[in-house]
């Protein structure tokens, strides 16, 4: 007796007060349906083979066939349908007989979760009717021939996205009969750009293809003056990233009724893309030392970072801000949302939203890394998706900022968006979510402060044009370089751009007024600052230049400091001081040269062979100060790729990745990677260690599926050597 009454309370729900069922927020978990759902009781003649009986269903659901040609799922390396919500998709039923439609009643259902509800959209019946209304639920024969009927489905363009499960259901006098649980005819439906009434349409043909169906992508870095870009494989077709996606808003607890709208996916996903708070899928981290764990230079796509974490449910080691918008661009594309990978250089990451990046100088007029907390990121990620937005007003849909870097909290979570670019740009940063953060990111200037003994602050210099200088995404169709700094902020100094400024002071963005301090600055005396194209490893030089365009001659005691630093812009070390006195001359210029030889730098340098340069100059006769600050990278030598022989689908061929080093030293613990997206998962070497001046090859054998134009990516990591890419073109023939 005791054992029925502890299985029957296994069986019961969890009791709670508030609510009739327990949150519902896995896609995974199923319900038992029955076979047969008996209206009373059967008579004893009953049988159900005497009515209409499913025999199959067949789901068109091969790449080749209509449903996935049709809605664009033709590249998802997974066995089942996948369709697009709001557009018309076929399935075929066998029944035992040919179908009456006078006497015979039969409907669809679509399940998803544990505790499906009709009004959640998580419990869908279907019934067969005549025509199909656009954007809403419903099914009609489209054709008849013996036992088999042919089913045209419109799915509603708000509806959830998601794994469903299918049941056909057949009326009979004394109950309901129903197909039994099959997991071949599960249903994938997924976000339509291509559906004017789904809220992610996107209306030109050119920009679904990139931001939907491009499985490759460019990551822009370096900084403003020396753009450097590396290929990205986002890889949201391979096999298991769709569940992988959708295993992500599980893991976020997003409940299953609102997986229909973009706002609340991206929202949420911004949060579990990052380990802080919520053990997301990677875990950042910053400070050049990756033990247990893969660096996050090494990574060439976002598949492996992907399914470790779903196989293994603990975050992935480790990522740095393009790791994290590869990883969240992949979830965006595969869902089927509009998704781009943005660069921002120059970022600001305030602390405390004053749009006012405050750098305290010394007495002599140097920086004092104590006093300073603000950085300018050389260059930080993030993602732009696209979708209309209805809780905003008209005229803030389009281009949303999400960012799943971990940097500051929103409603106490690290998370960030989304924002609306376009309230962005005009200064309307009220509406949710996160746009003050945004607009400081790109909008700040940087504020040369000096501390005077007796506590006031005296303001030397003002950069309005440095933050937010460059803002760019890859191109449509190709893998060059699209500015779109104008779509976040009107031109410097235009009466558009002041207006947006005041507006979002406004709507509180704080921004303290120059009046508050006292500012007076060095007008007739210019600093500029340029560093040769300088190859890791080499000397280079850099040069300053002042030009005098008083009439009075100046002496100038100028500092120079050369540090080694993240490329969020946090110092490491400083490697090189050097002062001098410039004499300027009566409307002239002046240079000056300052060599930095590989011996000061190489010992500490970090992996993206980046440096920060500060001058500050003091003009003697009159005390002002000039100051001007620098980000330079180093060249890093790549990756050759190449083939041997022809690359033709189904047979095997081999790859070479080839590297010189061109250290003047031994690297030691060599990884190198190498994945080509639909074409080859990615592998991994380890090499002990490659000697200077000497060349590594790896030769690997791979045999390519399908036809088309591909790319192979390859990374190299070593201890003291990073960010090493190389990357190649090839074309599958057809057999």
């Amino acid at each position: 007796m005791s054992e029925t009454t502890s299985t029957n309370e296994e069986n019961k729900l969890p009791l709670n007060g508030r609510r009739a069922i327990p949150p519902n927020y896995s896609n995974d978990e199923e319900n038992e349906v029955p076979e047969m759902e008996a209206f009373g009781l059967i008579p004893r003649g009953f049988n159900p083979r005497d009515y209409l009986r499913v025999v199959d269903i067949y789901m068109f659901k091969e790449p080749q066939e209509i449903n996935k040609q049709e809605h664009h799922t033709d590249k998802y390396y997974n066995p089942k349908l996948i369709v697009r919500r709001g557009q018309a998709f076929q399935i075929q039923i066998d029944f035992n007989r040919p179908y009456q439609p006078q006497s015979d009643q039969f409907w669809l259902e679509f399940l998803m979760g544990r505790y499906p509800q009709q009004n959640k959209g998580t419990y869908i019946p279907i019934s067969v009717g005549g025509a199909l209304k656009p954007g809403q639920w419903g099914a009609k024969i489209i054709h008849r021939e013996n036992n088999s009927i042919r089913l045209s489905i419109m799915s509603s363009a708000t509806c959830i996205i998601g794994k469903f499960r299918l049941y056909v259901a057949v009326l009979t006098p004394y109950g309901i009969l129903r197909t039994r649980r099959n997991s071949a005819t599960d249903t994938y439906i997924l976000f339509n750009p291509w559906c004017q009434l789904d809220a992610v349409y996107l209306d030109d043909e050119k920009e679904r293809e990139e931001y939907v169906l491009n499985d490759v992508g460019i990551v822009f870095h370096g900084n403003a003056e020396d753009v450097k870009s590396r290929s990205w494989s986002y890889g949201q077709f391979e096999e298991n990233v769709l569940d992988a996606c959708l295993f992500l808003m599980d893991k976020a607890e997003l409940e299953l009724s609102g997986r229909g709208n973009p706002i609340k996916i991206c929202r949420v996903a911004s949060a579990v893309i990052n380990s802080r708070d919520d053990d997301g899928v990677i875990a950042g981290s910053w400070n050049n030392s990756y033990d247990y764990g893969v660096a996050p230079s090494a990574w060439t796509g976002s598949v492996d970072i992907l399914l470790e974490y779903y196989s293994s449910k603990q975050p992935v080691r480790y990522g740095q801000c393009w790791v994290f918008a590869g990883v969240f661009n992949t979830f965006l594309r595969c869902l089927g949302i509009p998704a781009r990978l943005i660069t921002n250089y120059s970022s600001a990451h305030d602390n405390n939203a004053n749009l006012r990046m405050d750098f305290f100088l010394d007495d002599e007029g140097k920086v004092d890394t104590r006093l300073t907390k603000d950085s300018v990121w050389n260059y930080h990620c993030w993602n732009e998706a696209w979708m209309t937005r209805p809780d905003l007003p008209v005229g803030f849909g389009g281009w949303q900022v999400v960012d799943g870097t971990p940097q500051e909290t929103s409603d106490g979570m690290y998370r960030c968006g989304p924002a609306s670019v376009q309230a962005i740009k005009h200064g309307h940063v009220c509406f949710q979510f996160d746009a003050p953060f945004v607009y400081a990111e790109v909008n700040s200037d940087i504020f040369y402060t000096r501390m005077e003994k007796n506590g006031t602050q005296v303001v030397e210099n003002i950069d309005t044009t440095r933050i937010g200088q460059l803002i760019v995404t890859k191109e449509v169709g190709g893998d060059g370089m699209m500015d779109i700094t104008e779509e976040y902020k009107f031109r410097e100094g235009s009466d558009e751009e002041r207006l947006a400024l005041e507006t979002a002071v406004m709507y509180g963005v704080k921004k303290q007024s120059i009046q508050d301090t006292t500012y007076q600055p060095q007008t007739d005396v210019d600093m500029d600052f340029q560093a040769q194209k300088a190859v890791l490893g080499n000397d280079f030089k850099v040069t300053i230049t002042f030009r005098n365009k008083s009439r009075n001659s100046y002496t100038a005691t100028t500092y120079f400091s050369g540090n080694i630093v993240f490329y969020t812009g946090v110092p490491k070390s400083e490697f090189k001081k050097h002062s001098f006195s410039a004499k300027l001359e009566p409307s002239s210029s002046s240079s000056f040269d300052v060599v930095i030889k590989s011996s000061e730098y190489m010992r500490d340098l970090l992996e993206q062979a980046s440096f920060h340069f500060f001058v500050t100059a003091r003009i003697n006769e009159t005390g002002k100060i000039l100051a001007v600050q620098k980000a330079v990278m180093l060249e890093i030598p790549a990756l050759q790729i190449k083939t041997k022989g022809e690359l033709v689908a189904g047979k095997e061929a081999s790859v070479i990745v080839e590297f010189t080093n061109p250290l003047k030293q031994t690297l030691e613990n060599v990884t190198l990677r190498l994945e080509g997206p639909g074409m080859l998962r990615t592998i991994k070497k380890q090499f002990g260690r490659i000697p200077m001046n000497s060349t590594l090859t790896w030769e690997v054998k791979f045999t390519p599926m399908r036809a088309g134009l591909r790319k192979l990516i390859a990374s190299l990591n070593s201890d003291a050597l990073r960010h090493v890419y190389g990357e190649l073109n090839v074309q599958i023939q057809k057999p």
